[in-house]
């Protein structure tokens, strides 16, 4: 356990830091919030097609009312956590991937809802949104990340058990 807990640090500080360079910053976060911004506007074009994105902006066609994705609502820091976690814990590497896999998949899908709920939020009543945002989804968020963890640790192998000697 106490492995695991150092590299879980160890990790998740290297791919913070990692996050933060422009590098990653231009060929990785910001595409990503702009393709998020675009699958979002997505969504809400299935139901209402009063949505559009630009760049990193969710804007309501109808009102004007946008919100823009930003680093830490971007989905990118849960994904880390997540990614840290499942490659510090000491399990064969497909399920490593079977797991990112899943659960990078788990955690996005459920920040495309944040994203819309959000949006329609802030149309509806500022102070909700407030709320919501900063306090609702963030502990939510990051709740999903430890639950997709912890269920995937369930599904792992189990190593035999060894008998001790009797002598």
């Amino acid at each position: 356990m106490v492995r695991f807990l150092i590299l879980f640090v160890v990790l998740l500080g290297l791919l913070f830091g990692l996050e933060l360079t422009p590098v990653a910053d231009r060929f990785f976060v910001g595409p990503w919030t702009t393709g998020l911004a675009h699958v979002s506007a997505g969504m809400v074009q299935l139901f209402d097609g009063q949505a559009r994105a630009d760049g990193i902006i969710l804007r309501s066609l109808s009102n004007g009312f946008a919100v823009s994705i930003e680093r830490g609502c971007n989905g990118v820091e849960a994904t880390l956590v997540l990614l840290a976690a499942m490659l510090a814990f000491p399990a064969p590497w497909r399920s490593k991937l079977i797991g990112l896999t899943i659960g990078i998949v788990a955690v996005q899908g459920l920040n495309v809802i944040r994203i819309i709920s959000l949006f329609y939020l802030g149309q509806w009543n500022a102070h909700a949104f407030e709320l919501a945002h900063l306090y609702l989804w963030q502990a939510l968020i990051m709740l999903d990340v430890l639950v997709v963890w912890l269920l995937w640790v369930r599904t792992l192998p189990r190593a035999p058990r060894t008998m001790p000697a009797h002598g």
